[in-house]
Formats: structure tokens, C-alpha cells, sequence
């Protein structure tokens, strides 16, 4: 019997039949998750719920018990979650990367720049710049990224935010011929619906990494443990990681992500 069949014996013995899981909105936007929640509930008989919002809400979710497992993008505050106790078993599911897109005229000027450096002269420039505003793991790096500058853009005119997923956040940015931080996996997949291109990609610092993990059910003692292990285990599998690394390549001539389960995630980053 197959690893993921012993996952699908395990629905309907208790924690119930529904898992829910809290995500990062790139990884439905892309269509990701349109394959593989059917992938896993066929295999293991359990029912997905998915919640799709920033990672930093995805987290608020796990840290109310509001969610069984948490697939995230936000590397800082996933380690304070697991640390404080609310998270179990955090996982290297995938790898991407973000890139600064705007208008293929480039009033800005940003165009092979390194992202700090590019910040710097969109604000300069006084060119649009549209922000999730969300508390998404895009919207902290983004953040990040304009404290590098030695920027503080909130108050200014030519800096807005959106509040919304980066679906939304790119059309926003394409009617209003601005710049935006995003996901390389959402750009692709809604690319044909916008004129904006990558300007900004390449650097270190835009690196993407994403975890999945269980929701502490020592915690929080009424979340679908049995389910959010099933979750993570089918996630992580050979058979959702090879989808996972071929997700993609047929529509947009790339993957969207890179399967890293396994992986020494200090060997893909550089960090030590």
C-alpha cells in the first residue's frame, strides 16, 4: 500500500472529512491549486476548504485555530508561528521568485536595476506604485525592500495600495499604468489579461520560498489534525511534487515553481 493510500485510509477516522487549509492567494491565482485539490482529495478521500489570503492572514488563521494547515510564503513570520507554538512540521514545499512589473515604457526608468535600487527611482520619479497593503508574505518583502532604500512611501500621492490579493493588485496596477512587487507564478498566469512587464528580476532578495505546515492541535485542540498531516504529506510526496514541477511548462513555455521538497533550503537561498 502506497504512502498516499495510507493517507486516503485515514479519512473518516476521526478529526472529520474536511480539512481546511489557509494559503497565500499566488498559489490558487496561479491555478496551482486547481490541480492539485482534486489531486489530493481523490487520493486521500478528505475534502479541502481552501481559504485564500496574504500569508500574514493565513497565519492569523492558524493562530486562532481557524485553519488545520497553513501553506505560506513569508519565511520570517512562518519560523515566529512554528516558534510560539502555534505550528508543527514546517515543510519546503517550492520555490519562485518575485520581480517588479510595470509599464513596457518604463517611465521610471527601473529596467535592470537591482529592486532597491529600482524603488529608489520610482520614488524619485514620483512614478505610480501600487502595493498590496495586505500583510501578504509580498507585501513584507516589499516593505523590506523600501527600508532598504531609506524609503517611508505610506502618505505619499504617488504611492497607493490596493488591500487586495495580487490578482487584483496587477490589474489595479495595468488600468493605472503603475509598478508593483509580485509573484513570477501570478504574473504568468494573468499576463494575457494586462500590458506589464517584468522590469526588476534576478536578485537574490527576491528569492520565494514557500511551507506548508500543520496548525499545533495541542494548540488548538479542534483542528482536523489527521487531515492537516495528510495534507502535508500529499504535498511533499513525489507524485504532487512532480506536478508541482511541471505546472506550467505547457501554457507559458516555463515552470511556475520549483519543487524543492527535501531540498537544503540554505543551499537555494545562500544563506548559512
Amino acid at each position: 500500500m502506497t504512502a498516499l493510500a495510507l493517507l486516503g485510509a485515514a479519512a473518516g477516522c476521526g478529526g472529520g472529512s474536511t480539512v481546511i487549509l489557509a494559503t497565500t492567494t499566488s498559489t490558487q491565482d496561479s491555478g496551482l491549486l486547481d490541480v492539485l485539490v482534486p489531486m489530493f482529495e481523490k487520493r486521500t478521500g478528505y475534502r479541502l476548504k481552501v481559504i485564500a489570503v496574504g500569508s500574514g492572514q493565513a497565519l492569523a488563521m492558524g493562530r486562532r485555530g481557524d485553519a488545520d494547515v497553513v501553506l505560506a510564503h513569508s519565511p520570517e513570520d512562518e519560523e515566529k508561528f512554528v516558534a510560539e507554538g502555534h505550528g508543527i512540521d514546517r515543510r519546503l514545499v517550492m520555490h519562485n521568485d518575485f520581480v517588479i512589473v510595470g509599464p513596457p515604457d518604463d517611465p521610471a526608468g527601473v529596467a535592470g536595476l537591482g529592486p532597491v535600487e529600482a524603488l529608489r527611482k520610482i520614488a524619485a520619479t514620483g512614478s505610480l506604485f501600487i502595493s498590496r497593503g495586505d500583510d501578504s508574505g509580498t507585501h513584507k518583502l516589499e516593505l523590506r525592500l523600501w527600508q532598504q532604500a531609506g524609503i517611508d512611501p505610506s502618505g505619499q500621492g504617488w504611492y497607493q495600495q490596493s488591500g487586495q490579493g495580487m490578482g487584483a493588485t496587477l490589474t489595479i496596477a495595468a488600468q493605472k499604468r503603475g509598478y508593483t512587487l509580485t509573484d513570477r507564478a501570478t504574473y504568468l498566469a494573468l499576463r494575457r489579461t494586462f500590458d506589464l512587464t517584468v522590469l526588476v528580476e534576478g536578485d537574490r532578495q527576491l528569492y520565494n520560498v514557500y511551507h506548508v505546515m500543520m496548525v499545533n492541535p495541542s494548540l488548538h485542540p479542534k483542528v482536523n489534525a489527521k487531515g492537516a498531516r495528510a495534507f502535508v504529506e500529499f504535498l511533499v510526496s513525489p507524485e504532487a511534487q512532480e506536478v508541482i514541477a511541471r505546472f506550467g511548462i505547457d501554457r507559458y513555455g516555463q515552470p511556475l515553481f520549483f519543487a524543492d521538497a527535501g531540498r537544503d533550503e540554505r543551499e537555494l537561498t545562500g544563506a548559512r
